[in-house]
């Protein structure tokens, strides 16, 4: 849900911490990202891809929702295992006893979700690529979805999602045709 509701790549999903979402004003700072296989314990966190890609998005009120209810069930974790738990990484993608989720978990997990709902096997950097449709979809600007990506211009952007949805061709030519006739009249 975080992958596609956000654009974030699987290592900086990953990388969360609780520090870096304000639930309060519903902004995920995007600064870092995980290695999941550190050569050292103390280098689990790493530069994100590209400098473009420390960034602040914005999430809606829904995501906002689930983390609360995520963070309340991690509490819950905490509480139970006390010292055991985790606690100097503070996660929000984690196992249960608050440690890093390890790549294959991770792919695991989402292959579980692919399965019960049906959908074939895909990547999961597809639903990055999906979070990007569906702005675009919804008339998001190029710029914009850039930015929210952290791709480190518009022309990659641009590149990759532009000739994507079919819908956003129909739409198009729907709001040109509607320009026209105004004109016209």
């Amino acid at each position: 849900m975080l992958l596609i509701e956000t654009g974030m790549r699987k290592g900086e999903a990953t990388a969360l911490q609780w520090t870096d979402i304000d639930l309060k004003n519903g902004r995920i700072d995007i600064n870092k990202s995980l290695d999941f296989q550190p050569d050292k314990p103390e280098e689990i966190f790493g530069d994100p891809k590209t400098y473009r890609s420390t960034r602040t998005i914005t999430i809606r009120q829904s995501v906002i929702n689930d983390l609360k209810f995520h963070q309340k069930y991690q509490n819950q974790n905490k509480l139970a295992l006390k010292d055991h738990y985790n606690h100097e990484l503070n996660l929000v993608l984690c196992r249960n006893d608050g440690g890093h989720m390890p790549k294959s978990s991770l792919f695991n997990a989402f292959e579980r979700i692919l399965k019960r709902a049906g959908i074939p096997r895909i990547p999961i950097h597809s639903l990055r690529h999906t979070h990007a449709v569906l702005l675009l979809e919804a008339g998001d600007d190029i710029k914009y979805i850039q930015k929210r990506l952290g791709h480190g211009s518009m022309q990659i952007t641009s590149d990759v999602y532009a000739h994507i949805s079919d819908k956003i061709e129909s739409d198009s030519l729907s709001r040109f045709d509607d320009h026209m006739n105004k004109i016209n009249e």
